[in-house]
This record gives C-alpha cells, structure tokens and sequence, in this order.
C-alpha cells in the first residue's frame, strides 16, 4: 500500500485530473488534442533531447539490457499476433494490430515518472537507454509484418515498406530528437548554456502535461469490444512482457538498478501509439 501511495498514485492523480477536466467541462477535447499536441511534439522531443545529449552512453547502452527487454518484447507480438489469428478468429491485419499492442509500452508517460517516484531521478538513465530503441523497434516490426502480409508481391512491398518504415520513424519529433541529442554526445559538442536553460525549463513541463492530457483524451474512448481479447492484452503486455524481461536479465550480467529499469518499463501498458498504429491501418 505504501508503494501504491507513493510510486503509482501520484502518476494516475495527474491522469485522473485531466479525465476530470473534460467529465466537468472545465476544458473540452480540443483544449486536450492541443496540450497533446504540445507534449508529444515540442516538449517531450526537448525532455529527450536534453537527456540524450548528457547521458553517459558507454554506463547506460548496455547491449544485454536491450536484448532482455527487445526480444521479450517481440515474443510478446508474436504471442499476441498468434493468439489473435488462431484463437480469436481476427484477420491477418487485425492480428497485427494486436501483437503490435502486446509489443508496445508506454515507456515515456508511465514508465519514466512511475521509476522516478520508485527509485529518484538519477535511475532513468536505463530507461532512457530503452527509449532510444523503443519506437523504431516497434515500428520496424509493426509496419514491416503488416506490409508484407497485403500484397502477394513480397519484394517490390519489402521496397515500399522499407521507405514506409524510414519516413514513418525518422519524421517523428520524438525520434529526431533522441538522434539528434545522441549525435551531440557522440561528437561531445555543449549545448550552450542559455539553450540548456531553457530546455531544462521546458522538459519539467513535458510528463505533467502529457499525462494530464492522457486523462482528458481517455475520457472520449469507453472500453468495448472483445472483452476476452482485451483481458488477454493486458495479460501479455504488463504480466508476460516483464516476467519473460525478469528471468532473462537475471541471468546475465545486469545491475540491480538495470534489471529494475527494465522490468518496470515493459511492465507499462500500451501506450497511444497502439491505438495510432491500429488508426492508420483502420482496424
């Protein structure tokens, strides 16, 4: 009880108030696309732009931490993509969207302040480690399979979805931003002192924002569908992702703090970039 007050309360408090903004009417939809807005594609970007640029790579890259969450993760798609198609009688593109589901945390909103209130800010550096992955990983895979499987033309559609995935990927203010903060720290160029400022201001608005926003987007979807299908993600995404994270990184090299990193990010639930994959592919 003491952790749930502490650590995860304080995250769905935020998210609550915005769900309570809209219910009340004391903002509307519009005001809540435009704080996303805000948050998903100017301050979100900064927070990582700043972060990637004064991490300590060589400390937080460890290849071992990837391999653990990553092909964690992609078991979880391919459970997911099977369980839809055999079990659950979904066509082949539904399937997808499903295992994309199973495979994408919410890394970002819930995962970072959720380790913060646990364990302080100085334990994100794996977290950040993960993130710099995350998208392009599960773009990779999501936009790959579901390419490949709606033309018989296997290679001229391998062409199209590999100019699909690098447009998709590398327009997204959040990938620009992790690679152009990984560049600076790479070439160990400063970040002048009066851009760092303001990027530091900026970026302790991004999580507030984007979960209060979270909240008030919530309140216009109701849960509906497929209950058994819908338990069956949940099961997969924040149950099976972690445990199958847990004993993996165990049994390697990892720290504690690095295992924990880990665990806690793929013990998130989707995030929106689910429903926005799931939208484009109107299934």
């Amino acid at each position: 009880m003491d952790v749930f007050l502490k650590v995860i309360l304080p995250v769905f408090f935020v998210i609550g108030a915005g769900y309570l903004s809209v219910w009340h009417k004391w903002l509307n939809a519009k005001n809540m696309d435009s704080l996303t807005t805000f948050a998903q594609n100017f301050a979100i970007p900064c927070l990582l732009f700043y972060v990637m640029a004064k991490i300590e790579i060589g400390e937080y890259f460890n290849l071992w931490l990837l391999v653990s969450f990553y092909i964690s993760a992609l078991a979880c798609f391919i459970i997911g993509f099977l369980a839809a198609y055999f079990y659950f009688n979904r066509d082949m593109e539904e399937s997808i969207c499903i295992g994309f589901t199973c495979l994408f945390s919410n890394s970002i909103l819930l995962g970072l302040p959720i380790m913060e209130n646990a364990h302080g800010p100085t334990s994100l550096g794996s977290n950040y480690a993960i993130i710099a992955f995350h998208a392009p990983f599960c773009y990779l895979i999501g936009i790959l399979t579901m390419e490949l499987s709606r033309e018989s033309n296997k290679a001229l559609n391998l062409k199209n979805s590999l100019v699909h995935i690098f447009n998709s990927i590398f327009r997204n203010p959040l990938i620009v931003a992790i690679l152009a903060g990984l560049l600076l720290n790479i070439l160990g160029l400063p970040i002048p002192s009066s851009i760092s400022s303001g990027l530091s201001i900026i970026k302790e608005a991004a999580l507030p924002t984007a979960l209060f926003a979270l909240g008030g987007v919530l309140y216009q979807y109701r849960p509906e569908g497929d209950s058994l299908a819908v338990c069956f993600i949940i099961f997969v995404s924040i149950i099976l992702h972690p445990a199958l994270v847990y004993f993996l990184s165990i049994s390697s090299s990892l720290t504690v703090d690095q295992i924990r990193s880990a665990v806690i990010t793929a013990a998130m639930a989707p995030g929106i970039n689910a429903f926005l994959f799931a939208s484009a592919y109107k299934k």
